[in-house]
């Protein structure tokens, strides 16, 4: 069944502890401050920790206090909402934020999904990313690197704001 996106998706990206949630509250934060609707979606790394306590998912709360319209954390087939199925594939979560009125959604993780994304850079050896994954539109570094993408320093929260709701509104 082909998806049919009525709104703006970008995907955050990155190894453990780079940045993902904080960026995604920046993010809807300064969405809120536009007065756009920005729901989230995360996936969960920790699948076991998600089954045993679903409505406790931290970075769905942070998310969700930075002023998100929604949120949803899935994980090994798990989502906050507590229902079950097969499989909660990127592809089904999107289409169940079909029912809320979204201007954007922003995805946390899902690294294979081809979605345009943003890639953060932590450490050296998580520049292998760079080349291992698809549809990359900018990096956000903590450390100095080489790339022919669009590049920000995760300090320069302003620039890089400034350029995610540009690429969001150029669509």
């Amino acid at each position: 069944m082909a998806l049919e996106i009525r709104f703006p998706l970008l995907q955050i990206v990155g190894y453990q502890n780079s940045g993902k949630t904080t960026l995604v509250e920046k993010i809807v934060k300064k969405g809120k401050d536009f007065g756009l609707q920005i729901a989230t979606i995360k996936h969960h790394g920790h699948q076991s920790s998600l089954e045993k306590t679903p409505h406790q998912a931290k970075d769905s709360s942070r998310h969700f206090k930075a002023g998100a319209s929604a949120t949803i954390v899935e994980g090994g087939g798990s989502l906050q909402l507590e229902a079950k199925t097969s499989e909660w594939t990127l592809e089904k979560l999107i289409q169940l934020y079909a029912f809320f009125e979204n201007d954007m959604i922003l995805i946390e993780g899902y690294k294979s999904a081809d979605y345009p994304k943003i890639v953060l850079i932590k450490k050296e050896e998580d520049t292998e990313l760079l080349t291992s994954l698809t549809n990359i539109v900018a990096v956000i570094a903590w450390i100095p690197i080489q790339t022919k993408f669009t590049l920000f320093h995760i300090n320069d929260k302003e620039s890089y704001l400034k350029w995610i709701f540009n690429f969001i509104k150029s669509g």
